[in-house]
């Protein structure tokens, strides 16, 4: 049994390697009939055969094993037509064949690049279908949802450009690129080809136009996938964004109009593929609706297939023509064959046999079948035509539909984003309003507190200002009633005088009335004397007795009058007196109640008194309340401040020396304000405001002074970091405790920040110190120190000409032959080097002037140099670097040329001298006005001098090629041990070289660093490296002698399988 299973498994193994063995000679047999140097199209029976082999084995690999044996590098035709191949292959091929393919990628990517430097026709077009075929490749490895055929609906899509826009635009970018690549193709070959019939039909016009079927299969599923995207893009993002996307589009429409309008009219493609039409307009993206509008173009080919005559004997016979023509035809036409039977006694029965009869009657209703089915196969024909344009017009509808249903899913798209947008502007508004919500009862809640807060400062202002309007009412009051006393008195006194003079005047009076009464008595005395005596004389005499009577009754009269108007000057007198006791009773009256009123006065002014006490010793505290807030509210920042010198986080962040002496001196001013309202607070503790005020100034500029040590502390060497740290958290701990004194009245006394002070100026001095050393230039010399540089570069250069020249006439006096020539080259290279520096130095100092002019105003030079100080330096920095290098490239060319040099030597200077023009173009290129004449000369002038090193460059390694020896390496006498030996010390000797050249890049690092240090760039700033990036990735111009080549691994031959590889006998 056993032996018997054995047997059948050989059996087996031997049917299926012959099977494999027959299916490799089927393959090597399409692959090489369709893949010739003839210029005829590929037959489709050939690479259907390929494409069924592709199905057969899941993948292409029995195809690449055989197509990497032809040589595409020599015949252009042969590799025109293995890109038709591998594109039919790529389309119709197993899923497998992109990963195959994409193993030979690279293969591609040569043969496209050799057959680009070529001039030829079919060599520029292989050229662009290698790239298109990489394009490809690539596009479908990244995008594995959709295949090679790019037929896919809709949906997938959709599901491939995903909800992220960014995706979106990516995809469709990519999309577009595929397309142009597509499009170049199909524009080169129809450009190549005249357009009309002839040239279509000929086997040459048909060998370029075939590969044109796939790219127009290829072009309709790329347009609409691009107008698929571009729609969806336009939904999402604002249209000035896609202006480029839709110009772009715009002129692939066109393009691709124009390419399947002219492959319409070609004669050749009217029996292979309907090509569709596209629409006169291209699709307007701004408007969604015009989605609907959109129709895909669909290409139809057609189920027939081209006459092909079976030129190889040992093919299989293959469904690909119809042989039921050929066959009747043959049939028809072979004459009727008669036996020896008939031929020796004629035909049985006289010529009339029933098999003739029925043979004919056979043959006849063979040809009715055959009628029949030709109008069968010639209803099926028109029913498949109809079917196929019912299929395009349910197509179209259902393009439509998926059209509208595209609309729609953009809108519910939109619709979605929309409402998760209002979503999550409902969310932060909720969140926001929440978070208003709370700031606002918190606004509130400190509204309150202001509010009472001002209702009680108001009150106290208030009930203030009525105490001092009482105050100065009572002031008033006080002053009227001290006038009104003055006024009393002084009419008192008025009055007292009055009534004295009154007195004295009624007493002079009463005087005066009794010295006339007393006259007028002694008259009466004398008239009674008299009257005695006219009595006397009466008696003597009665004639005079009627005058006497008369006399009498005047004198009666006149003494009636002086006794009335005595008693009117009494009753005078006596009003005047009673006037006089009702004005001092009033004048009492008024004193007391003044009295009263004065006492009212001065017991309100002790209220107030005592009030206005209340209020001051009240406004103290809340002085001191504020105080001792601000002071926690300070305490916290700087507290905040010393906790970031902890924090991971903050490890990353960095600051300049310049930035922390900035805010360092900001501080210290800051610590003079809280001196002075220290001591003002001290004299009047009633105002606190100019404290409060230089508190908060000082808490922030101190936590600023230590988060900014603290970061530059990360950049600075290990020593002076750790003194900042120290600095940093002793300035933390000097303050809180100055600021714990302000919080207590028992300390507030001895408050005293000089310890903070002193503090703040180490840390200025250690930022001084980390400042670069550039720096340490007084800035009244930087304007003189500018123009001497510039003066010394000028020198140096001058010089470095003139010992160039030197060096020169001795170098055609001492060598001869190759090495003159090499000198001289040398030589003459460098020349022209100078020259250019030369120029460029000029140029550098007419935009220095024209900056300086431009920027100073009415400032001097030197003040303006002063006052950009930074930009000074570097000025300065450069053209010392500018001089240093032309000296130096100067002693390299002497050594070089007396061949005690090295030509690297040589080169390292030349890029050194580059480097220096460029540092002093950048510099100067600062402050620069962009459209300034001046600046574009001095660019001339620095991408001059670049191709002037770069010609000292190409020069020294000429030079140093034609004097190197080249020596051959003598082979013969050597055993496989020896070579093996030799190949090993090789092999140590490049061990020891790579080991010392990764020591050389260390110590060049090293170097650069220490550079960097001393010009004082930051250490966050130094790139990573031993600095051979520069060099190796300079832009200068290589040599114009083509470099050798890097050693490479020789790369594993791929054989093909069950085959023998095939050896070359010389």
């Amino acid at each position: 049994m056993n032996s018997m299973r054995h047997a059948k498994s050989r059996r087996s193994e031997a049917n299926l390697g012959a099977e494999r063995e027959h299916f490799d000679k089927r393959q090597l047999s399409s692959i090489s009939k369709a893949i010739t140097t003839s210029e005829m199209p590929v037959k489709e029976k050939h690479a259907r055969q390929i494409i069924l082999g592709t199905h057969r084995e899941k993948g292409a690999y029995t195809f690449w094993s055989y197509a990497l044996g032809f040589p595409l590098a020599n015949s252009s035709i042969l590799s025109w037509k293995f890109c038709h191949v591998l594109h039919k292959i790529l389309r119709d091929g197993h899923r497998n064949v992109l990963q195959d393919c994409m193993r030979h990628h690279s293969s591609l990517v040569e043969i496209g690049k050799e057959w680009n430097n070529l001039h030829d026709k079919y060599g520029q077009l292989v050229a662009l279908y290698t790239k298109l075929l990489c394009t490809k490749m690539e596009f479908h490895v990244k995008h594995s949802e959709i295949p090679p055929n790019l037929e896919v609906t809709d949906e997938v899509l959709e599901r491939t450009a995903g909800s992220d826009i960014n995706n979106v635009f990516q995809l469709t970018v990519e999309v577009f690129d595929y397309l142009d690549a597509e499009l170049r193709l199909a524009e080169t070959v129809i450009r190549q080809l005249n357009t009309s019939i002839a040239i279509s039909t000929l086997p040459s016009g048909q060998c370029r136009l075939s590969p044109l079927i796939q790219v127009i299969q290829d072009c309709s599923h790329l347009y609409h996938f691009t107008v698929k995207l571009l729609f969806k893009l336009h939904a999402c993002l604002p249209a000035d964004t896609l202006q480029g996307h839709r110009d772009r589009f715009h002129d692939q429409f066109h393009s691709l109009k124009t390419f399947f309008n002219k492959t319409r009219d070609m004669m050749y493609f009217k029996r292979l593929i309907q090509i569709p039409k596209l629409p006169d307009s291209p699709p307007n993206f701004l408007h969604a609706a015009s989605l609907a509008k959109h129709v895909k173009p669909v290409v139809v080919i057609p189920d027939e297939y081209e006459p092909e005559q079976q030129e190889d004997d040992d093919d299989d016979p293959e469904p690909l023509i119809d042989v039921s023509n050929f066959a009747t035809s043959s049939i028809q036409a072979q004459p009727p064959q008669l036996d020896i039977f008939d031929k020796t006694f004629g035909p049985p029965n006289g010529g009339f046999d029933e098999r003739d009869l029925q043979i004919e009657s056979l043959k006849q209703d063979l040809q009715l079948l055959r009628a029949e089915l030709e109008n069968v196969k010639a209803e099926a024909q028109r029913y498949i035509t109809q079917l196929k344009s019912q299929i395009n017009s349910l197509e179209a509808e259902l393009e439509d539909q998926r059209a509208q249903k595209q609309h729609a899913l953009v809108e519910n798209e939109q619709l979605r984003m929309e409402l998760e947008a209002v979503r999550r502007r409902n969310a932060e508004h909720q969140s926001t309003q929440a978070i208003f919500n709370e700031a606002e009862s918190r606004a509130q809640a400190t509204e309150q507190r202001y509010n009472k807060l001002r209702e009680k400062h108001t009150e106290l202002v208030s009930s203030h200002a009525e105490l001092l309007r009482k105050s100065a009412d009572t002031v008033k009051m006080l002053s009227a009633t001290q006038q009104t006393q003055e006024e009393v008195e002084r009419t008192k006194r008025q009055l007292s005088f009055e009534v004295d003079r009154i007195k004295q005047e009624a007493e002079m009076k009463l005087e005066e009335q009794k010295f006339e009464m007393e006259k007028l008595k002694r008259a009466l005395e004398e008239k009674m004397a008299e009257m005695m005596r006219i009595k006397g004389t009466l008696q003597s005499s009665e004639m005079t007795s009627v005058q006497m009577n008369s006399s009498v009754t005047a004198l009666q009269a006149e003494k009636e009058r002086l006794m009335r108007s005595v008693c009117e000057k009494e009753a005078e007198l006596s009003s005047v007196q009673q006037a006089a006791q009702v004005q001092q009773s009033s004048l009492q009256q008024e004193r007391e109640r003044n009295g009263r009123e004065l006492g009212e006065l001065q017991r309100k002014l002790q209220e107030k008194t005592n009030l206005e006490e209340q209020l001051k010793q009240k406004l103290l505290e809340e002085q001191f309340a504020l105080l001792q807030g601000t002071v926690t509210e300070a305490e916290s920042i700087i507290q905040d401040a010393v906790a970031k010198l902890d924090d991971p986080l903050h490890i990353r962040c960095t600051s300049s020396p310049d930035y922390l002496i900035s805010r360092a001196e900001a501080a210290l001013g800051s610590v003079d304000k809280v001196k002075k309202g220290h001591a003002d607070y001290l004299s009047n503790m009633g105002d606190a405001g100019l404290l409060l005020r230089a508190l908060t100034q000082f808490s922030h500029l101190t936590a600023d002074t230590i988060i900014n040590a603290s970061a530059t502390a990360h950049t600075a060497p290990p020593d002076h970091a750790d003194r900042l740290t120290e600095n940093c958290r002793g300035c933390a701990t000097q303050s809180l405790q100055f600021l714990k004194d302000l919080k207590s009245k028992m300390t507030l006394q001895r408050a005293d920040p000089a310890s903070i002070r002193v503090i703040i100026q180490k840390i200025l001095h250690l930022g001084q110190e980390l400042r670069p050393k550039g720096m340490d230039i007084r800035q009244d010399e930087l304007g003189d120190l500018v123009d001497k540089e510039m003066a010394a570069t000028s020198a140096a250069i001058e010089e470095a000409v003139r010992r160039i020249d030197e060096m020169m006439e001795q170098a055609r006096k001492d060598t001869s032959g190759i090495k003159l020539e090499v000198n001289e080259r040398i030589l003459n290279s460098c020349t022209d080097l100078m020259k250019a520096i030369r120029m460029l130095i000029i140029s550098s100092t007419d935009l220095q002037k024209e900056i300086v002019e431009g920027g100073r105003g009415a400032a001097t030079m030197k003040e303006f140099y002063a006052r950009n100080s930074r930009w000074t330096e570097g000025l300065i920095s450069a053209a010392k670097a500018v001089g240093w290098g032309a000296t130096e490239m100067v002693e390299s060319a002497d050594k070089v040329v007396l061949h005690t040099g090295k030509y690297e030597e040589l080169i390292v200077c030349s890029h050194e001298i580059a480097a220096s023009t460029a540092q002093l173009v950048a510099a100067s290129k600062v402050k620069a006005e962009r459209n300034s004449k001046r600046l574009s000369v001095l660019q001339q002038a620095s991408r001059h001098v670049n191709e002037m090193a770069a010609n000292v460059v190409a020069s020294t390694r000429t030079g140093q090629e034609h004097l190197e020896d080249k020596e051959t390496m003598d082979f013969s006498g050597l055993s496989v041990i020896k070579l093996r030996k030799e190949e090993m010390e090789s092999q140590v000797k490049v061990l020891e070289l790579e080991s010392h050249l990764g020591k050389e890049r260390m110590r060049l690092g090293k170097l650069r660093k220490k550079h960097y240090e001393l010009a004082g760039i930051p250490a966050d700033q130094v790139p990573e490296g031993n600095g051979e990036t520069s060099l190796l990735d300079h832009p200068f111009p290589t040599s114009p002698k083509p470099s050798k080549p890097a050693l490479l691994k020789k790369p594993a031959l791929s054989q093909k399988p069950n085959m023998p590889p095939k050896t070359t006998f010389k």
